[in-house]
């Protein structure tokens, strides 16, 4: 007979996947962490080479192929974006005010996520936003920052507008083959052995939520439309932009993620101008009240990046410092369907982090930060081992 102890550990669910890898200046890129699970059905190991639906670093991926298109002349980060989509974008509380990229990349278009945003595929986005209960009454465009998803989908009919292509297309294009990244938003355009490799996530009591693929592309890429019906043909640019979500539906490997780590530590690598670069990291103090990363998360926001550590740590009311070392490091966190990720570089040091970890309870949080407990280790372990293995590491680089 078995003990209530075998019996609580056979009932107990899989331990996490879990991977960590450590990148720097120079293009060094090395695996710290990598355990657990990619497929529990097939007993697959996780490897760093493992693409996962990445959450909201998504958001950053997603402004480097708007800054892509802003250096080729294409969009401008300042003016209306009304003048890309083709159709008329305005909060209906203030209605004079334009709304711009810069605005919707850095949660400042008064927008907000009470209503879904993972519109159906035969949803348009104008008709969607003219919904009054998806904008905030008490914030204009251009005015105090709060974190809404909602604002991608209208980035990403922007990119649509001014590409003519169909938005996984346009970052493909854009983004992911000029990094020789096999990477893609939701599935259609990942390679064959990436769609082999997909880490399946699980909740925090071991229950598929995502990514089940079994080695084959989804049915229905995106959200079917409201009779059930899929024909992705009718995809209409511009006028949708949430099929393929901007905002969160990135599949890419921890070493996909370091590659890009890479590409800004090395202040755009001929991929990105510096100036560009410069827009995207100029930070600015947020203290939101509503929406996500209330309670110290968001100290400092600039545009689909944010902090941790750093100058921000000098309020109290502060909680970003993830690394507990207080050093500034730049970059985008993801948090969605059991799933907490992030890509952190360190410029001054001259390196940084890409990791996942799957099953972390929702809301968890850590000792030391308004991060997970579970990143919390995670990081730790990666630096760690990052800092044995480097005889060049200074001190002040390990904790």
């Amino acid at each position: 007979m078995l003990s209530a102890f075998a019996l609580l550990a056979l009932a107990a669910p899989p331990p996490p996947a879990a991977v960590a890898v450590h990148f720097n200046r120079d293009g060094k890129v090395e695996t710290r962490v990598a355990d657990g699970l990619a497929d529990r059905a097939g007993g697959r190991p996780v490897g760093p080479d493992d693409p996962v639906r990445i959450a909201s670093v998504s958001k950053l991926v997603v402004a480097l192929g708007v800054l892509r298109l802003v250096e080729a002349g294409r969009l401008d980060l300042d003016r209306d974006v009304s003048d890309y989509l083709g159709w008329r974008l305005r909060h209906p509380a203030y209605p004079d005010r334009p709304i711009s990229l810069a605005q919707l990349l850095g949660h400042r278009s008064g927008l907000n996520d009470d209503t879904d945003y993972a519109l159906p595929l035969d949803a348009d986005l104008e008709t969607a936003l003219r919904d009054p209960a998806a904008w905030d009454k008490a914030r204009a465009p251009g005015g105090d920052f709060a974190y809404a998803n909602f604002n991608y989908p209208v980035v990403a009919a922007a990119i649509e507008a001014a590409t003519g292509e169909r938005f996984d297309a346009a970052m493909a294009r854009l983004v992911f083959r000029p990094l020789g990244l096999d990477a893609c938003f939701n599935w259609p355009a990942c390679s064959n052995a990436a769609v082999a490799r997909a880490v399946v996530l699980h909740d925090a009591d071991g229950n598929v939520v995502r990514d089940d693929l079994k080695g084959q592309r989804p049915a229905c890429p995106v959200v079917p439309a409201t009779d059930g019906s899929c024909d992705v043909a009718s995809y209409r640019l511009g006028r949708h932009g949430a099929g393929f979500s901007p905002q969160g539906g990135l599949r890419i490997s921890a070493n996909g993620l370091a590659r890009i780590g890479v590409m800004l530590l090395r202040r755009g690598g001929g991929f990105l101008k510096a100036k560009s670069l410069a827009r995207l990291e100029a930070m600015a103090p947020v203290r939101p009240t509503s929406g996500e990363g209330t309670g110290g998360f968001f100290c400092e926001y600039g545009m689909a990046m944010h902090s941790t550590g750093g100058p921000a740590l000098r309020d109290p009311a502060c909680h970003d410092d993830l690394f507990g070392d207080g050093r500034l490091r730049l970059g985008h966190s993801g948090d969605a369907y059991g799933l907490r990720s992030g890509l952190w570089f360190d410029l001054e040091g001259g390196e940084g982090i890409a990791y996942f970890v799957t099953q972390v309870p929702e809301g968890q949080k850590g000792i030391r930060s308004a991060y997970s407990a579970a990143e919390e280790r995670l990081v730790d372990a990666a630096l760690r081992r990052a800092a044995n293995a480097s005889p060049l590491a200074s001190p002040a680089h390990r904790h």
